[in-house]
């Protein structure tokens, strides 16, 4: 409540607007007045120049002092390129904040002509700073930003080993069709290791029996039996090669530089995760430490699972509703209305982190397998929800409500600092009024 008092005061305060439109190697500055005026020309900082950054730095500070007024740094989010100089202004002492950009090329154009430049777009920058109601973008702390880094280097080269694993599959479907008839997964250390020796199937016709299946008994580890078992079939799949199947000096180059680009992306998700289990023991008694166990009791989070939510979710402090959580994550609905009419297509805004949408999707879909052996859902309350959703939804819908539905649990356990319980709606809602009598139906 004080909070909300003290933006609504800040809010009747004018001040000078700095917009500053951000490149790789450069940025354009502009200064305006609270009535909209431009104090003077746009200014170029050049990034790698200490002169020109001490210069817009004086510039500020001179129309501070002109106009008596204190100033607001605005900056486009570009992904990094903003973050030094946002770092700078920052140590300089002045107020500054991230705007999406979104906003800033959906705001209201200030001439009829089609412009669009960099000068251009730091006036426009510093005109909706202008606006007292704009939603600036909070920086995390460095923590999390350090996790949000190595979560997202993670993925980069998850996706990029992923790439060559399809790469490698559709190699051996020319060269050896047959061979997923013996291992389902090519990348298993049994398989890679036999293909690094033996690419092509004429390499393994002719490879000593007693030798192949010594590979196979000391790297699969199962017995002696399973390893003639496994030779026998990719002997038999082999000589399949020979009659369906096109095997060419290249193929055997291309396999075997798959399986090293393999090995060498596997190597690095090995040491980012290595370093991403020591940045989260740093964090040892902090809450966001304490996020990340408390997630984990959601059944399908994991460890990494828990870091990638937390890291993009950035401060949770600042999200006070489950409606706020799935719109900064883009799980909301686009609306398209105008008029009398109303679109019917409504598609997620995925707005956000897809990562994180990612993860809630995998989340949602562990949530919803079904126990071999029990036969009996992971989730029973998720995978009833998912069952009702079915019957007037496509599978694919059902599954975006599964994450909408987790989205909330997952505010819900963070915002009561409590572990995730296994309860039915109705147990949920007797829970609640228990704790809350004055919210019962016939309370007075």
């Amino acid at each position: 409540m004080q909070y909300q008092k003290v933006l609504k005061m800040l809010e009747n305060i004018p001040y000078l607007s700095v917009g500053l439109d951000v490149g790789a190697d450069f940025s354009w500055m502009s200064i305006m007045l609270p009535n909209g005026t431009l104090t003077g020309k746009p200014f170029k900082i050049v990034h790698s120049d200490p002169r020109s950054r001490e210069l817009a730095v004086a510039k500020i500070k001179e129309a501070q002092e002109a106009y008596s007024l204190e100033s607001r740094c605005f900056l486009e989010s570009t992904g990094i390129y903003h973050i030094p100089l946002l770092c700078f202004l920052r140590d300089k002492g002045f107020d500054c904040s991230v705007i999406n950009p979104i906003i800033t090329k959906n705001s209201t154009n200030m001439n009829v002509r089609k412009l669009h430049n960099d000068k251009f777009d730091s006036k426009k920058a510093a005109k909706v700073g202008l606006d007292a109601s704009l939603k600036t973008s909070i920086i995390p702390d460095d923590e999390v930003i350090d996790l949000r880094n190595l979560v997202r280097d993670y993925y980069y080269f998850k996706d990029l080993q992923s790439a060559v694993v399809l790469k490698l599959t559709a190699e051996l479907k020319v060269s050896f069709p047959a061979y997923r008839n013996v291992f389902c997964k090519a990348t298993t250390q049994t398989s890679l290791k036999l293909l690094d020796a033996y690419p092509l199937a004429q390499d393994l016709l002719a490879a000593p029996k007693e030798l192949v299946v010594e590979m196979i008994h000391s790297t699969a580890r199962f017995g002696e039996k399973y390893a003639l078992a496994k030779y026998d079939a990719l002997y038999a799949a082999a000589e399949d090669a020979a009659v369906f199947g096109r095997a060419l000096h290249s193929n055997a180059l291309r396999i075997r530089l798959y399986i090293k680009l393999y090995r060498e992306y596997q190597e690095h998700l090995d040491g980012i995760l290595e370093e991403l289990h020591k940045a989260v023991d740093r964090l040892e008694g902090t809450p966001v430490r304490n996020r990340i166990s408390l997630l984990q009791t959601l059944p399908g989070i994991g460890f990494l699972s828990a870091v990638v939510l937390l890291a993009e979710m950035g401060s949770f402090d600042l999200l006070s509703s489950p409606k706020k959580l799935s719109a900064y994550l883009g799980l909301e609905p686009g609306v398209n209305e105008s008029g009398k009419f109303h679109g019917n297509r409504v598609h997620m805004s995925k707005r956000g982190s897809s990562l994180a949408r990612r993860i809630l999707h995998m989340i949602a879909i562990n949530n919803l397998k079904v126990d071999k052996r029990t036969k009996s859902p992971v989730n029973p309350v998720i995978y009833d929800y998912y069952i009702r959703k079915c019957a007037s939804k496509k599978k694919i819908v059902a599954v975006g409500a599964v994450m909408h539905k987790i989205c909330n649990i997952i505010f819900a356990m963070l915002r009561d600092n409590k572990p995730f319980e296994l309860i039915t709606p109705e147990e949920h809602c007797e829970q609640y009024l228990a704790a809350h009598p004055d919210k019962a139906p016939n309370a007075a």
